[in-house]
């Protein structure tokens, strides 16, 4: 009998233990499982969409090479700025996305339309976190600043960038804009510091820039 009276109040005290955790125990596990019915719906969401982008983003690059070559149509340059601007406004979020943006800056720089290209790189280099296209980004949009005769903002523009990959590259720049500035002195100088961040690695054009501006002086 003892034992039936523990076995009855060990039921008992189930039951009891149930009417006051039972309902949060299956609120518990239903909640888990939305959790994870929502997380994996996110993933799965997240994987179309890169999948919808890489897609879009290779109709860019056909299209833009169609729009790029000397017997492009007005239709096929228009095509490839649609696809652009779809990219910009469904994955403004993605890499496809500012490599698209960068693709259209080109397509405007070849159509004289310097203005709509800088608000591209503008646009590409508010929206990336990554260094290497912030930098590339940067050196586009100098050089396209100094073509419309901003040349002392381009050298400013590059002052506020560094990157160990591609330091000799942005003192180059640095002195082929002084130089276009009318500034041989600060150029050499810029010519000078890229050699030796340069070190062993041969840059053949850099030494001529040099030699021709020592000639020069």
């Amino acid at each position: 009998m003892a034992e039936l009276r523990t076995e009855e109040e060990q039921v008992e005290a189930l039951k009891k233990w149930w009417q006051e955790n039972g309902k949060s125990l299956v609120l518990g596990v239903l909640l888990a499982g939305a959790i994870i019915f929502a997380w994996k719906g996110w993933q799965n969401n997240q994987q179309v969409k890169a999948e919808t982008a890489a897609a879009l983003y290779q109709n860019l690059v056909q299209a833009v090479a169609l729009a790029s070559s000397p017997q492009a149509t007005e239709e096929q340059k228009a095509t490839a700025t649609h696809l652009a601007g779809n990219l910009k406004a469904d994955f403004d979020d993605t890499a496809y996305a500012r490599f698209g943006a960068l693709l259209n800056a080109r397509l405007l720089l070849d159509a004289g339309d310097k203005d709509a290209a800088i608000a591209e790189f503008d646009w590409v280099l508010s929206q990336s976190e990554d260094p290497v296209m912030k930098v590339v980004t940067t050196m586009r949009k100098a050089r396209v600043l100094a073509s419309q005769g901003n040349v002392s903002e381009a050298v400013e523009l590059l002052g506020n960038v560094s990157s160990d990959a591609f330091q000799v590259s942005l003192m180059e720049l640095k002195g082929d804009l002084q130089l276009r500035n009318n500034e041989p002195e600060k150029a050499r100088e810029s010519y000078k510091k890229a050699l030796d961040l340069a070190g062993d690695e041969p840059r053949p054009i850099l030494v001529m820039k040099l030699n021709n501006l020592a000639i020069e002086g």
